[in-house]
């Protein structure tokens, strides 16, 4: 792909995620080139009926429903890739692993023979050593679980070995190299709390709902726990 291709396409991309007009001169920071070259770049995919609206000055938007054209990733992008589904294998997480083969067809269906092949190629491996998978808890569920802001009750062996259950709001799921932690908000603490997989030995997925209010705590735990 041509540098002005790359260009063209980082630009769409810029776009399709900016909640708010960019400028040109936002543009010409983030790609190394002047704004004379934005405007003849948002010019160009003007032309080609992108719905790219705005103007010099006040800043570009792209409009909601376009949809991109077959992926183009360069040598580097393919390869980082083909490690990111790679470094999957670490995390025992079985629903992810089948997502990242199903990713992997997808986007080697759409790029280029060539750039194609690489996604398969062998030149690059990474470890399987890590998590191993819960025989106890099912993470595809509990993934879904966070996305419909659905109460779990779980039970659960402490360091100490003690036996408890508890029913949480499940926030998020942190993948560690050697051990996985669900992230959630605990109502008989009244506080957030972390669950190691390991130690996890039961869940129901409970007939109640957190709906509207994970988003906030989720917010709040990330604040807590200093993430960005």
């Amino acid at each position: 792909m041509s540098e002005r291709s790359n260009r063209l396409f980082a630009i769409i991309q810029a776009l399709r995620r900016a909640r708010r007009p960019v400028t040109s001169a936002d543009l010409a920071e983030k790609l190394e080139v002047t704004a004379r070259t934005i405007y003849r770049d948002i010019a160009a995919l003007q032309s080609m009926r992108v719905p790219i609206e705005g103007e010099a000055g006040i800043g570009y938007v792209m409009r909601a429903g376009f949809d991109l054209p077959p992926l183009m990733f360069n040598a580097d992008e393919v390869e980082a890739i083909v490690v990111g589904m790679a470094l999957l294998r670490r995390t025992g997480d079985k629903g992810l692993l089948d997502a990242a083969e199903s990713v992997r067809g997808k986007i080697a269906s759409v790029l280029p023979v060539d750039d194609g092949r690489r996604i398969d190629a062998g030149n690059l491996h990474v470890s399987s050593w890590g998590v191993k998978a819960s025989a106890a808890i099912d993470l595809k569920a509990v993934r879904r679980a966070i996305r419909d802001e659905q109460k779990l009750l779980i039970s659960y062996r402490n360091e100490q070995g003690a036996s408890g259950s508890r029913t949480v709001q499940p926030l998020a799921i942190v993948y560690y190299v050697e051990v996985v932690v669900l992230a959630a908000w605990c109502e008989r603490k009244r506080d957030f709390r972390h669950f190691r997989l390991d130690r996890i030995t039961g869940c129901t997925f409970k007939k109640a709902w957190f709906r509207g209010q994970g988003e906030d705590l989720r917010t709040k735990w990330q604040a807590a726990q200093k993430l960005p």
